[in-house]
């Protein structure tokens, strides 16, 4: 009889409703597990039966539930990847000294926020009015790197800053008027930025030239993740983004061409983390999960996160303390990521700057 067989003996047990529920509480937390975390959390909830009802529980909320697209996707994903079979066996979790690390990294950020570094980022930032969400995209039309933009006036009185000769304005829709003109960050000279800004996406260390390039021609041609070197604003390191349908290639990564190489590799390690923790999505032929409905706040925290032990691990030091800091917000952000999800990301990363690696190996739909 086979293990799947086995553990649907189970199916009308009335310990799997419970955990069918436990399941549907997770999902509604936007808690997105790996497979070894979720069986310890139904473990140490309902005891050891959770083992042996989660199957059924899952694909239960699976075929029953009223879900989200991309919740179902990260349901579906979790079932057919080789961690939920290893998980089920009892195999062994991904590298778990990786924990004591991004505890290390969260200590840093907690004593930040205390800082006056902290403080002085902080009332920068809430000088900015808070515009519509329309004028917002507006802005992202216009100019899709901008991270801060503001109209003349305000950045002038409050700010300290005065639009450059050659400043380009932007249009959003305004109140009482028909448009208002606005400048982004680049646009203006003057008071100097808060630390954390000039200094948020540099590198220092050793550094092996060769790691960057190993890299960029693994995300390339095994994983079709094309990686540009483009100019962004002076706050913006650098984005990820899907890219279907263009030239074979399914993601796509941005880095600001003034970067040093350290600096970029740094930045490069974020974003593609972003993508192999299936914060983009996930993808069709299994190379990594979806998990698209994380939280943005638990995103960010596990994507420095594994840039952070990558780049730790390489010898390189950056500004990962100060960048999680403005994400943690309680135990609901911790509770939401995940340390194994992170952890084999960040080997992945590792290996890709260590070594040509060879091709995926089809992915195996269970019957």
């Amino acid at each position: 009889m086979t293990e799947e067989a086995q553990l649907s003996l189970f199916a009308d047990a009335p310990e799997v409703e419970s955990v069918t529920e436990a399941v549907r509480e997770i999902l509604l937390n936007r808690v997105q597990p790996s497979a070894w975390e979720l069986l310890e959390l139904l473990e140490r909830k309902m005891g050891l039966k959770a083992r042996w009802a989660i199957g059924d529980a899952v694909r239960s909320v699976l075929a029953n539930s009223k879900l989200s697209h991309l919740q179902r996707n990260y349901l579906r994903d979790l079932l057919e990847s080789e961690d939920w079979k290893s998980a089920m066996r009892g195999g062994e979790r991904p590298a778990r000294e990786i924990q004591s690390t991004i505890d290390a990294l969260l200590r840093t950020s907690t004593v930040y926020r205390n800082s006056a570094s902290f403080q002085e980022m902080v009332s920068f930032m809430a000088n900015f009015r808070d515009y519509a969400p329309f004028n917002n995209m507006l802005v992202k039309l216009q100019n899709p790197s901008c991270s801060f933009f503001a109209t003349q006036k305000d950045w002038h009185k409050p700010l300290g800053r005065w639009l450059k000769e050659d400043a380009r304005p932007m249009i959003i829709l305004a109140p009482m008027h028909p448009v208002m003109l606005v400048y982004d960050l680049d646009s203006t000279e003057g008071a100097p930025l808060p630390q954390e800004l000039r200094e948020f996406a540099k590198f220092q260390g050793t550094w092996d030239p060769g790691r960057l390039s190993r890299t960029v021609k693994n995300a390339s041609t095994r994983d079709m993740i094309r990686v540009d070197v483009v100019k962004l604003s002076s706050t913006n390191a650098g984005f990820a983004t899907i890219l279907a349908g263009q030239g074979g290639m399914k993601m796509r990564v941005c880095l600001h061409e003034e970067l040093d190489e350290p600096s970029r590799y740094g930045a490069l390690m974020h974003e593609l983390a972003h993508i192999y923790l299936g914060h983009l999505g996930g993808d069709r032929d299994g190379w990594w999960p979806s998990r698209g409905d994380l939280a943005q706040r638990a995103m960010e925290v596990e994507a420095e996160a594994a840039a952070f032990i990558v780049c730790r691990r390489a010898g390189l030091q950056g500004a990962s303390s100060q960048y999680v800091s403005r994400y943690l917000d309680g135990d609901a952000t911790l509770k939401a990521v995940s340390l194994d999800q992170i952890a084999k990301v960040a080997g992945r990363l590792e290996e890709m700057g260590t070594r040509a690696l060879g091709k995926h190996r089809p992915l195996r739909r269970p019957r």
